[in-house]
């Protein structure tokens, strides 16, 4: 058999045509067999020599057992035991926390509203003051509501004179009337003149006291302490009524406000129940080489409903403050603490598998088969979940478990199993 390889190369317009004959290793082959076997080597040597004769004659010799077999790699375990990679379950305490961004809130923003339209006499405080409770802010212009004030209790003084003047003709009368000098209508009269002062009395003294709360609507002072805000009028503006002049902000304590699922309802109920629960708010850093500050504070309310199209529920804590490191509107991460487990079972994210049977995982036994043991979430926090159902130590499958069956042979990986390197590095940091 004569195999022909011909390679066609132009050279200045010239066509040179190559053949090489190649037939050495075949001939070999067929005295081989003819001849029988006292020459194996001479085999060789023709292959060898037919093979360089082909790179002579130009042609990349290419064996034809791998041109035959190409691409099928017969590697070792090639369709054995699927290869796994493991963690150890750990055991650690566990905080049960809810995460939300949530916005700092004043417990109480009073505006400052005359009830009447005056023209403002004085400013007793500066914008950005802390103030007390009843601090005198503003006075208005009070000379009409002083007027009115001098008059009521001038009527109020005549009144009273004329009820003691009626009052004793009113005795006289009665006395008379025994004696048979007047008659008894007459007393009678006179017992209803001091009647009707008696009344006129006590109408004076409902003016007098509804002038002193006019007198006093050109007085304001603050209803609770706080810090002022921007101040709105000078001394000789006009204040119109129910115009806010300044807004008085309580700094300390201070809320904070933000939603959590209402899957969380139930712990948070619980924990109101116990005295609030824990909550910090994270105020996130403002720039490079900026640090994050965190604060402490207590539950303090939660919503009457929950949000049915959001599926979630408001809440607010409270905190103390007292440097007054909240801000009203500024934004916070908040956490709050529901529980702490104890000596929780710890397992990367990536071993837990959920069917419509539950949470499982795939654990291997000593005899490096897979098995399947169902788990109980008990919370999932940073790539990691504690879980029910398996012990401390137990070594998890967090690769290769796809399609994996339970009491099927694996191959482990040694690379990054059974550590506590692994398990921070495939759940992240607690």
């Amino acid at each position: 058999m004569t195999i022909i390889r011909e390679r066609a190369r132009t050279k200045g317009g010239r066509k040179v045509l190559a053949v090489a004959a190649v037939a050495a290793a075949v001939g070999a082959a067929g005295w081989y067999w003819a001849g029988g076997s006292q020459a194996p080597g001479r085999l060789k040597d023709a292959t060898a020599a037919g093979a360089q004769d082909g790179a002579r004659a130009g042609g990349k010799g290419e064996p034809q057992g791998a041109r035959e077999g190409g691409g099928r790699r017969g590697g070792p375990g090639a369709g054995g035991p699927p290869l796994v990679r493991l963690a150890a379950a750990q055991q650690q305490d566990v905080a049960v926390e809810i995460q939300a961004n949530g916005t700092v809130v004043p417990l109480s923003t009073v505006e400052i509203r005359p009830q009447v339209s005056r023209v403002v006499r004085q400013v007793h405080v500066k914008e950005g003051q802390n103030v007390a409770a009843g601090a005198l802010l503003f006075t208005l212009d009070n000379r009409a509501e002083q007027a009115a004030l001098d008059q009521a209790q001038a009527r109020l003084v005549r009144s009273e004179a004329t009820l003691a003047d009626t009052e004793r003709q009113a005795a006289r009368s009665r006395e008379l009337a025994v004696q048979k000098f007047i008659s008894a209508s007459a007393a009678d009269s006179l017992q209803a003149q001091a009647e009707a002062a008696r009344a006129q009395v006590q109408a004076d003294r409902a003016a007098l006291r509804s002038a002193q709360v006019d007198l006093g609507h050109t007085v304001l002072r603050a209803p609770s302490s706080g810090r002022i805000g921007v101040i709105n009028v000078y001394p000789g503006s006009m204040a119109q009524a129910s115009a806010a002049l300044v807004t008085v902000t309580q700094m300390h304590p201070i809320a904070v406000s933000f939603t959590v699922p209402e899957s969380g309802l139930p712990g948070l109920l619980d924990g109101q129940k116990a005295g609030g629960a824990r909550v910090s708010a994270t105020v996130p850093s403002s720039g490079p080489g900026q640090e994050a500050h965190s604060y402490a504070g207590r539950l303090s309310f939660i919503d009457s409903a929950v949000d049915a199209q959001a599926g979630t529920i408001r809440v607010k804590a409270q905190f103390a403050n007292n440097a007054s490191q909240l801000w009203p509107g500024q934004f916070v991460q908040a956490k709050v603490t529901l529980d702490n487990l104890r000596a929780a079972v710890v397992v990367p994210l990536a071993a837990i598998v959920t069917s419509g049977n539950g949470a499982r995982v795939f654990t291997v036994d000593g005899e490096q088969q897979a098995q399947s043991r169902p788990v109980k979430v008990l919370h999932a926090f940073g790539g990691k979940a504690a879980v029910a159902g398996i012990e401390a130590g137990e070594q998890v499958i967090v690769e290769g478990k796809q399609n994996l069956r339970p009491g099927v042979k694996v191959r482990i990986d040694k690379g990054g199993n059974d550590s506590r390197a692994t398990l921070a590095a495939l759940g992240g940091a607690a």
